[in-house]
């Protein structure tokens, strides 16, 4: 294991990077990059805003042959409800964002180039030991979370590109700040992506160092490509919980289309957001009723289990009937069965087998 801050940046990346995929050569030694929405043009010896890939000597380096992270953990946590519930996600992660979130749950790992108190440890690895983890564990569904994914894109795609032909589902769980380029790229590698919606407000996605507009095109084009998605709204009070916001975003996403499964969770004070208070029960259902009103057919309340009642489960949307129920992470029925539901036969949209 190495330790990781800020000042080890270049010494870490020196043993641990390849040339990139997502990027062209423009004047003088500069590069543009195509990984996320920022599109950063880098001068020679110079980072991009994720800080992880870089300019040198006129080749894009990324980050390549290491984990900060790697855990097996339900797929519900990603949260993923309607992709083979009740099944295992083997989860890496790398280090470094393009965004800036005060109260990201993962900053040691998302802000370690950033932060000196974010001080990570990776492990160098192969995509083939990632790989032969999941397959000696029969293990489903391989996610890359942790850190911002789209930023370490070309790692990803190396440890899917070995997974997929074993019938392992690959995954991302992203902002959402893509660009057709890395979408491209990762479309004949992904099944699932999840995309946290932070917001409906571009001044919200300024201060987290975003862009609203990128992240709705993201969706769009996810959708488009055949590519299963759930989206993720943390609810943090005084932010992006305001009546008309809610309803924005659940209007958005019935607009794509109203299979797309919305997940409301419920914030926590965390990292440099702790004066803002957790989010109430009260919240979490009100959001839901929006997005039912909305026309959605799939609304989950997350992050409190047992204190939310129908919010957990999944029911057919043509009659009714109960078909997953949950409490938190834990599958308690699946009656899902041939894609369909069991009383009404109606398909029922994800991947449940």
């Amino acid at each position: 294991m190495e330790k990781v801050n800020e000042s080890h940046l270049r010494s870490l990346l020196a043993g641990h990077v390849r040339e990139g995929s997502l990027y062209e050569k423009i004047d003088d030694g500069w590069v543009r990059c195509f990984a996320c929405g920022h599109r950063c043009r880098i001068a020679p010896g110079r980072d991009g805003i994720c800080r992880v890939r870089f300019n040198e000597g006129g080749i894009l380096k990324v980050p390549f042959g290491y984990v900060g992270g790697l855990a097996i953990d339900p797929v519900e946590k990603k949260p993923f409800f309607h992709a083979l519930p009740g099944s295992s996600a083997l989860s890496f992660g790398m280090l470094g964002c393009d965004y800036r979130c005060g109260y990201c749950q993962n900053w040691i790992t998302s802000q370690a180039l950033r932060d000196p108190d974010a001080v990570a440890s990776i492990e160098v690895t192969s995509a083939e030991q990632i790989v032969s983890v999941a397959l000696r564990r029969h293990i489903p569904i391989i996610t890359s979370t942790y850190n911002e994914p789209l930023i370490t894109s070309e790692w990803a795609v190396e440890i899917f590109r070995l997974a997929r032909p074993h019938g392992i589902r690959c995954s991302f769980v992203s902002n959402g700040n893509g660009t057709d380029e890395v979408l491209q790229y990762l479309r004949p590698y992904i099944d699932l992506y999840k995309v946290d919606l932070k917001s409906f407000r571009q001044k919200n996605y300024q201060q987290l160092g975003g862009r609203l507009d990128a992240v709705l095109r993201t969706i769009e084009s996810l959708h488009a490509m055949g590519i299963w998605v759930e989206i993720v709204t943390l609810l943090v009070p005084g932010f992006n919980d305001s009546e008309g916001e809610l309803t924005d975003i659940a209007g958005f996403i019935a607009s794509v289309s109203t299979s797309i499964p919305w997940h409301v969770t419920a914030f926590h004070q965390d990292y440099r957001m702790t004066g803002n208070d957790p989010t109430p029960v009260r919240a979490l259902l009100h959001a839901a009723e929006i997005g039912s009103a909305a026309g959605l057919h799939f609304v989950y309340a997350g992050n409190l289990p047992g204190r939310v009642g129908r919010w957990e489960n999944t029911y057919c949307p043509a009659c009714g009937e109960l078909l997953v129920e949950r409490s938190g992470f834990s599958i308690l029925r699946n009656r899902v069965k041939d894609h369909s539901c069991p009383k009404c036969h109606d398909a029922i949209p994800g991947i449940w087998d």
